[in-house]
């Protein structure tokens, strides 16, 4: 019975802007005891098809405007609310409660994870790097992810509360590799009583991790989809989304 209930699970990428053909390429290739069906989320009707969602990496303001005129941003915000979402890079972006460092205008987001996030925190595409990573729960976990980080988004606090689900860290950057932020663009974007240390080789407590899951909803700050390892891709359907289906 319970094979028969999650035989097919659907999973949708956002396809407005970004890296949204090499996340569902990945998924097209993972081989699992379920079929995945993958949609191009481009209208409410194709997000209401989904068990699960991912936000790809891309421009997030981009994105984040494409899918008001698009009539998604009331779906998504709802979606959030009820099923899992995976957010990397631009998409972590969109799921985090607070941005700073946005463009003029701000940046409207889904608000789906309690963390803030700074927007390009480590700066321009020439400062785009790789790092192997330990990342907990993922399958031969003892096996490295490359995690490839471009004009990423640095966690700046996590934010747990009591209403909402508990914060698990499963990858921060190895020692010796922390965030440099230029204060001089972040400091009049964060409030005062929020505002980390003045030392721009000391982020803060947080600016290490690069992947957290809340609940049913998984977020990364680089691209797994751009390597040839479909471990996060298949973390996300088994432990996020098929879980959410069993549940259901």
């Amino acid at each position: 019975m319970v094979d028969t209930k999650v035989s097919s699970i659907v999973i949708g990428v956002l396809a407005l802007q970004g890296a949204f053909i090499e996340h569902q390429a990945m998924l097209q290739r993972l081989s699992l005891r379920r079929h995945i069906v993958v949609v191009q989320v481009r209208t409410p009707e194709d997000l209401a098809r989904c068990d699960g969602l991912i936000i790809p990496g891309g421009e997030s303001t981009t994105m984040a405007l494409l899918a008001r005129k698009a009539g998604l941003i009331d779906p998504l915000c709802d979606f959030v609310r009820k099923k899992p979402v995976w957010g990397t890079c631009a998409g972590a972006i969109l799921m985090s409660r607070a941005v700073i460092n946005t463009k003029k205008g701000g940046q409207e987001v889904l608000g789906g994870m309690s963390l803030t996030i700074a927007r390009n925190g480590w700066g321009s595409q020439i400062e785009s790097f790789e790092a192997p990573l330990q990342v907990s729960d993922l399958r031969d976990e003892q096996i490295p992810f490359n995690g490839i980080f471009i004009r990423a988004p640095v966690i700046l606090k996590l934010e747990q509360s009591p209403n909402s689900p508990p914060i698990h860290v499963i990858a921060r950057l190895p020692h010796g590799i922390v965030p440099t932020l230029d204060y001089t663009t972040l400091e009049a974007s964060i409030p005062s009583s929020d505002r980390l240390s003045p030392s721009r080789n000391a982020a803060g407590p947080d600016s290490d991790i690069v992947a957290i899951r809340q609940g049913r909803h998984l977020l990364t700050t680089f691209h797994p989809e751009l390597t040839s390892d479909d471990r996060f891709h298949e973390y996300f359907v088994e432990k996020c989304v098929l879980q959410q289906v069993l549940a259901n």
